[in-house]
């Protein structure tokens, strides 16, 4: 097999993986920077300010455009995927430390996990 065979299932399930992230993290900031009562109201549970939670929707649509454009630019692809591993790990322990139900921290898990897979994926091809 030559190697353009071998890496495709790599690099498609990076291209899925990377835009679902990206269009998630899009969408969260979306709600950040709209305001949006239930997200605002969780923030601001754990301790952020309006200018913390604006700060993070910028965070994640700085992230968004790193992954989506890391898809042809592998260097910002790698870099934005450790970055939202450290942000929705942080988002983690910030759910731990205000003793948050299951439910309410498996979205940072959810895509903590998915994040660590895109790093993967990122630096495996």
């Amino acid at each position: 097999m030559n190697g353009y065979q071998e890496e495709a299932p790599v690099n498609i399930a990076l291209v899925i993986l990377a835009t679902l992230l990206g269009l998630v993290t899009a969408f969260s900031a979306f709600g950040k920077f709209s305001n949006n009562a239930k997200a605002v109201e969780m923030l601001h549970k754990l301790g952020l300010t309006d200018g913390k939670i604006r700060m993070l929707g910028v965070v994640e649509v700085a992230g968004a455009l790193g992954l989506l454009i890391g898809i042809w630019i592998p260097i910002l692809g790698q870099l934005a995927a450790l970055g939202f591993v450290l942000y929705f790990l942080g988002a983690l322990i910030m759910h731990v430390r205000a003793k948050d139900p299951v439910k309410d921290m498996a979205p940072a898990l959810v895509l903590l996990v998915l994040s660590v897979i895109v790093t993967i994926l990122q630096f495996a091809r």
